[in-house]
């Protein structure tokens, strides 16, 4: 197992660029399979997660081509085509272990059922944080015709044929939407999907079967309409920069007293993330495409309109997303004033919060959901302490407590950081941050 070990205290200085969007890229690699030609994809980003399911999907028989080397900004891009895919992969062990091992294979279901009628899934892996049913993914696809059968080993599906019909989804769930509106896309008729999941991966995904042929109206809303077609064709697509990337160095920047400017963030794709941390008292500064965030001895946190403490909480798209809430929180710790932050997605994201405590931060574990942070304002400094990341982003939410700590602290289990952002001890080191990787 690989550990980080931080000297904190040191201020970082620069500009740094987000990789591809991590949860985007899950999605559309999945959607090569929908087509016999080539697809090409730019901005791949180099972590752990999406190079399991690249490893996954030459292992079915997807030819994966990478061009040249990264871009200066570290984004690959690979030509994928699913010309010959080999059905027999599915009832072998290295599958399933494959499978199992990473959360994001769960969207290999709607294009394997659109495209050959079968699909198996094993329990799958991914960061353990509380409960994540898969109920919308399998209720979805058994509206369009597909039987699921649960087993000792896991999912199987199957069908004799898709067939649209209308469906209002049980939660807007990110994956299951992308999911179902694979599936959807070669069934026979109309399918029309309410209380679909709305994120800018969605969205993206959607952007790109439709250049591949697909024919699906409301992309962006939470309205979706698809009119399934016989074939998709081959089609050139680019990631997003990844959003929690961009928010992860926002709160990196404001813990560590840092001068930084994220580049090229496609701000139109960011949602509330630049103003909840506006709401935190970090400074936020649009420079064209991309944010600055100047180096602040001190940010203050807001206060509602009726002088009552602020609530950071997530929620669906376009509310704040789940996967910054660890961010928000850490973020908090040496702002002035009080912040009631309301993780009511996940109950066991918010469990690292006692190493948090032991650093020196003031936070109170209300419930599982719910913790208050009440800011340092900079008149004590956390220390260093030594730690695990029990999930990526609770995972680098302690890597930034740690950059901005008094001496040195090490943290184990990073392959869980490596899930989610790329070569972040280089990237880091560049801006001027003290950081080793320790195998």
């Amino acid at each position: 197992m690989a550990s980080f070990e931080i000297t904190g205290g040191r201020r970082l200085h620069g500009a740094i660029t987000p990789q591809g969007a991590k949860n985007e890229a899950l999605q559309v690699l999945c959607a090569v399979l929908l087509t016999g030609e080539k697809v090409r994809i730019e901005n791949v980003p180099d972590i752990r997660d999406v190079n399991k399911l690249i490893d996954l999907l030459r292992l079915l028989g997807v030819s994966v081509r990478q061009e040249g080397g990264a871009d200066p900004d570290g984004g690959r891009t690979f030509e994928f085509e699913a010309a010959d895919v080999n059905l027999g992969a599915l009832d072998s062990p290295d599958y399933a272990a494959q499978a199992q091992a990473l959360r994001g294979s769960i969207m290999l279901l709607g294009p394997m059922m659109a495209r050959y009628h079968r699909a198996f899934a094993p329990q799958p892996g991914g960061d353990k944080i509380g409960r994540r049913r898969l109920d919308t993914h399998f209720l979805g696809l058994e509206h369009l015709g597909a039987t699921v059968e649960c087993k000792r080993d896991g999912y199987h599906l199957a069908a004799k044929r898709l067939k649209g019909c209308y469906m209002l989804l049980d939660e807007a769930s990110v994956t299951g939407t992308a999911n179902i509106v694979m599936a959807a896309v070669m069934a026979q008729g109309t399918t029309t999907i309410m209380n679909a999941a709305c994120e800018p991966y969605v969205y993206q995904l959607c952007n790109m079967l439709n250049a591949m042929g697909a024919r699906i109206s409301g992309v962006g809303s939470n309205l979706l309409t698809i009119k399934g077609v016989k074939e998709l064709h081959g089609c050139s697509h680019r990631l997003l920069p990844d959003m929690i990337e961009v928010g992860s160095f926002i709160g990196m920047a404001a813990m560590t007293q840092s001068d930084l400017t994220i580049k090229n963030v496609q701000v139109q794709h960011l949602g509330l993330i630049p103003q909840v941390f506006r709401r935190l008292g970090v400074e936020v500064w649009q420079r064209a495409d991309d944010l600055y965030i100047p180096a602040q001895e001190h940010y203050e946190i807001e206060r509602f309109m009726d002088g009552s403490i602020m609530t950071v909480a997530d929620a669906p798209w376009p509310g704040f997303t789940p996967d910054l809430i660890s961010i928000a929180l850490v973020t908090a710790i040496q702002a002035k004033g009080s912040v009631l932050i309301h993780q009511k997605m996940f109950e066991s994201r918010l469990f690292f919060v006692d190493k948090l405590i032991d650093m020196g931060a003031q936070i109170i574990l209300c419930d599982p959901h719910r913790a208050t942070v009440i800011g340092l304002d900079r008149e004590h400094r956390l220390r260093g302490l030594r730690m695990a990341s029990p999930d990526i982003r609770a995972g680098v939410a302690l890597l930034i407590a740690a950059l901005s700590a008094d001496g040195v602290s090490r943290i184990d289990n990073i392959d869980q950081i490596d899930r989610g952002y790329q070569h972040i001890d280089s990237r880091l080191r560049s801006l001027g941050a003290d950081i080793k990787r320790i195998d």
